[in-house]
């Protein structure tokens, strides 16, 4: 059981400056007091009421502190200590400061596949380890892939953000209808039961738009993008796939499958010949290809403009609803403007799937 600590957090850490926003909260660099060694303060604030809207349930930050406890791994994002106060929760996580691995890839001239794989190998080592302890993510997208640092010449990958994974016990049908459009299983979508072959489904899309530059679902709306996930309506473009090996077109297909029970597991993805080539002929196809960087770099920049307008939209909105209600209060439209940009496009697929079936 996860320990929730009742003392000031500023009586161990030093709060330092922000590092970025997340749903509810504000993420801090902190330095801790005994050691000097800088750490990252996930800030929370906890709903009141059960009627409100404002914050997160505390039941809820117990699941992620749990989950995180369970999965300390080298390509996990490591949970130290966890703080309570009546109003917040804080919880003290290991500093990722090399960004998100997308805006690293973006940075270069080019890349080959086989340096690509390095870093897939990592998310995959990560996955399967939480896989093996029966718990899925549930929120895997290029967001919430981050680099260790900016500083070593191969940086370690790190998973963050647990807010939605599950730790699924013997038994359990778990369903869930939360997560970002173009990177939801068909399942999700459906409301059948979920497993931990969901993740495998979003890895298979990142995958995708790593080697293409291009989205394999999306549409201009999010019901148009969650019709082509359940229709699995994708192809590999042929001027965008051009310089892709036939083996990386195997890997993605072999997870973008509509069955989760036909798709492979990440113990199975790491032993892909993608992955891992058993021929010389094999290395050297990987070694010949690489990804579409001219699409990439236009994909990342779209997203990240889409991130920030989406920021800008959220913050604009708030302050109308503020000026109706009339609340000279602040507090909470400045938090609810911190909240992740991805908010805005990650409705419930509950909701969007409504809106399909009142539209067909």
């Amino acid at each position: 059981m996860a320990v929730f600590k009742p003392e000031n957090v500023e009586d161990f850490y030093e709060i330092g400056e922000v590092l970025g926003s997340g749903h509810f909260g504000q993420v801090r660099q902190v330095s801790e007091r005994t050691s000097g060694t800088c750490w990252a303060a996930k800030f929370l604030k906890i709903r009141k009421t059960v009627g409100s809207r404002l914050g997160v349930e505390r039941s809820s930050v117990e699941k992620e502190v749990q989950i995180l406890h369970a999965v300390q791994h080298p390509n996990i994002v490591t949970l130290k200590d966890v703080f309570e106060s009546r109003a917040e929760v804080v919880l003290i996580l290991e500093l990722v400061s090399g960004g998100e691995l997308f805006d690293f890839i973006a940075e270069k001239e080019n890349l080959l596949e086989s340096e690509a794989i390095e870093f897939m190998e990592q998310i995959l080592e990560g996955l399967g380890f939480m896989h093996s302890k029966n718990i899925a993510h549930f929120d895997l997208k290029p967001e919430n892939i981050m680099l260790s640092d900016k500083v070593s010449p191969h940086p370690n990958i790190k998973l963050i953000d647990f807010g939605l994974a599950h730790h699924f016990h013997q038994g359990e049908e778990y369903r869930s209808t939360s997560g970002t459009p173009q990177y939801i299983a068909p399942e999700v979508i459906n409301c059948d039961p979920l497993s931990t072959a969901a993740d495998m489904w979003s890895i298979g899309v990142i995958t995708y738009i790593l080697l293409s530059g291009l989205s394999p679902f999306q549409d201009d709306t999010n019901e148009g993008t969650l019709r082509n996930i359940i229709a699995m309506n994708y192809e590999f473009d042929e001027q965008c796939f051009s310089m892709t090996s036939s083996m990386a077109k195997d890997f993605i297909q072999k997870l973008l499958v509509k069955d989760p029970n036909e798709r492979m597991t990440a113990e199975e993805c790491l032993l892909h010949p993608w992955i891992k080539p058993i021929t010389r002929k094999q290395v050297a196809k990987r070694n010949r290809s690489s990804i579409n960087m001219k699409n990439f770099k236009k994909f990342n920049a779209r997203r990240k403009w889409k991130m920030s307008y989406n920021m800008v939209w959220m913050c604009n909105r708030l302050v109308q609803l503020q000026l109706l209600k009339g609340s000279s209060d602040p507090d909470p439209l400045q938090r609810q403007c911190e909240s992740d940009a991805e908010d805005t496009e990650s409705k419930p697929a509950s909701l969007l799937r409504r809106r399909l079936s009142s539209s067909s």
